[in-house]
């Protein structure tokens, strides 16, 4: 299960561009973690080893992530759709920051 956050922007540093962009991986990661339907953590895991951070793509490569991602089941705050439920949430506040690290403050 893939997802592209790959930022564009014209006439900006790239170390400032990779800079923000590693800032957005990682939080799409460690704040859609709780969010992650967990038996033995592996699902969890295969998001850290298949996300190269500042790449702009998370992806987590658990053979069975598409099938929890899409129809897995929900329990209390865990469940499927978790990095489109913790965007939705907290999208806003991940770009806010972005912009700051972009703008150096």
């Amino acid at each position: 299960m893939k997802w592209d956050f790959k930022l564009r922007l014209n006439g900006i540093n790239p170390e400032k561009i990779y800079e923000t962009q590693y800032y957005v991986d990682s939080e799409i990661l460690k704040r859609s973690d709780p969010l992650v339907p967990f038996q033995t953590g592996m699902l969890k895991k295969s998001g850290i080893l298949g996300t190269k951070k500042g790449s702009g793509t998370v992806k987590y490569i658990a053979p069975y992530a598409k099938k929890q991602y899409f129809s897995g089941k929900s329990s209390s705050q865990k469940g499927r759709l978790w990095v489109r439920r913790m965007w939705t949430s907290q999208g806003k506040d991940i770009v806010k920051n972005a912009n700051k690290i972009l703008n150096g403050r």
